[in-house]
């Protein structure tokens, strides 16, 4: 416990040495590559909904100096702070909206929430700036080149944000950066909205890329989504609140059937291939759960210390037991042929082996051979299709909200090559290659993990 400071001279002295430079992280503006673009001014001025000049007082509309600080707490580490530009409306825009023609795209796998940020796409640009010519691409990246696209207005997309999916449709690859440009002039469109996860937002920075170099007029946002939330920088990405919710029906549903059997184990396997954000917040919301495994922690099944003897001993205290593991989880444990090591999805992504299945598996057979002729159940859950095709819950669909009415204001504005996210709170516009830099694990140092240790009692699996 820290000590108080012996007088205020010295306390002073001490936090001024804790301040360190804030670096802008600029966001791409059109403006930066088309000379001469006009300015006009922001048709809100004139918005029923909003009487800009009774809030200009209040700072309606947002000025370079509007900055969210990505790091708020006091951090020791020598790595540079960061701020970027809050994401918002600005007095004055770059695109005439009797002008503007609009592609939306949703790309890779399904989440909640994908036909919300659609619609409201669809709302705002058409309420709140007049916005009339508005197509969907279907079927992911490459609907831009094999298919014609979809007009969508308000009364079309009136009800989609109560609809799991996307009815846009979606794929995965189908990326071809020279076709997608080339329909994207083709077309005549000239604001490109790209919903998609790390992967996508990979191959919107390359878009933007393209575009650029091209010189064409055409703003780039990218919205990121990913049930898994994997996506950096940002707090969280949408549809995340919704999947640890779902998921609870499905601890609940182990729970009971471990509980209700003699030596049960309810066995969940739940969505996260590179990080176990899901896992972790559904165990932490449940409590029923007595081991939780994700991709950041390594385990190991045999020996003192590892998976079995903890399951042995959980089983002989209570009865039962409930194992929640994220996909990702043991992928290094998993025996593989040689042609499952090379294995890919269309996405490029290495194919993962089910380590629900593997589990179950090496479980019945832990138990035939350790404890014959004794009782011994394993029950295995994976709702991973039922909680990425349900629709958003209203956290999420407030989310949704509020992530596409800020994409709009930023496009408006000229900005390009960016993406829109809450950090800290506060929604900013980050650039894509930022975003498509990062990524994020979770971190096993971190309070949170020791919060799951401590609800679960599950040793730290290091071998010693």
């Amino acid at each position: 416990m820290a000590e108080c400071s012996n007088s205020e001279s010295e306390s002073e002295s001490d936090i001024s040495k804790l301040f360190k430079p804030i670096y802008l992280k600029e966001v791409p503006c059109l403006s930066h590559y088309i000379p001469n673009l006009q300015t006009r001014p922001n048709p809100l001025d004139h918005n029923p909904y909003f009487h800009t000049s009774q809030l200009q007082q209040h700072g309606f509309y947002l000025t370079q100096s509007d900055l969210v600080l990505r790091q708020i707490e006091n951090d020791p580490s020598p790595l540079p702070r960061f701020a970027y530009h809050r994401a918002g409306p600005r007095k004055n825009i770059r695109f005439d909206p009797s002008h503007v023609r609009v592609a939306i795209v949703t790309c890779g796998g399904l989440c909640p929430g994908l036909n919300t940020v659609v619609r409201e796409l669809v709302m705002g640009l058409w309420h709140l700036y007049g916005v009339r010519h508005i197509l969907g691409i279907t079927a992911g990246y490459r609907g831009f080149y094999s298919s014609e696209p979809l007009p969508l207005n308000p009364k079309l997309v009136h009800h989609w944000h109560n609809v799991g999916g996307t009815l846009l449709q979606t794929s995965r690859g189908g990326f071809d950066l020279n076709a997608i440009v080339d329909a994207i002039q083709t077309h005549a469109f000239n604001q490109v909205y790209i919903i998609g996860g790390d992967g996508t937002m990979r191959g919107a920075l390359k878009i933007f890329d393209e575009i650029r170099r091209r010189k064409l007029e055409v703003a780039v946002v990218g919205i990121p989504k990913t049930v898994d939330n994997d996506v950096g920088i940002i707090d969280k990405s949408f549809g995340f609140q919704t999947a640890v919710e779902m998921a609870q029906q499905a601890i609940s549903a182990a729970h009971v059937e471990a509980e209700s059997a003699v030596n049960g184990i309810g066995l969940v396997k739940l969505m996260g291939r590179s990080t176990g954000h899901i896992a972790l917040h559904a165990t932490l919301s449940s409590r029923d759960v007595d081991c939780c495994l994700i991709p950041e922690i390594d385990f190991y099944l045999e020996g003192k210390g590892g998976l079995f003897e903890f399951l042995g001993q959980r089983l002989k205290e209570n009865g039962h037991a409930v194992l929640v593991v994220a996909e990702g989880a043991g992928q290094d444990i998993i025996p593989r042929t040689d042609s499952q090591k090379e294995e890919r999805d269309e996405s490029g992504n290495l194919v993962f082996l089910d380590v629900g299945v593997w589990l179950k598996s090496e479980l019945k057979n832990w138990w035939a051979r350790d404890h014959p002729h004794e009782l011994f159940t394993v029950k295995y859950i994976d709702p991973t299709y039922m909680i990425r095709a349900v629709h958003a819950n209203a956290i999420d669909n407030l989310y949704c909200t509020l992530l596409a009415h800020s994409s709009i204001h930023g496009v408006m504005a000229g900005y390009t090559g960016f993406v829109t996210g809450p950090i800290n709170g506060n929604y900013a516009y980050i650039p894509l290659e930022d975003v498509a830099q990062a990524n994020n694990p979770v971190d096993t140092k971190d309070h949170k993990w020791s919060w799951v240790r401590s609800v679960t009692n599950q040793p730290d699996f290091v071998r010693r």
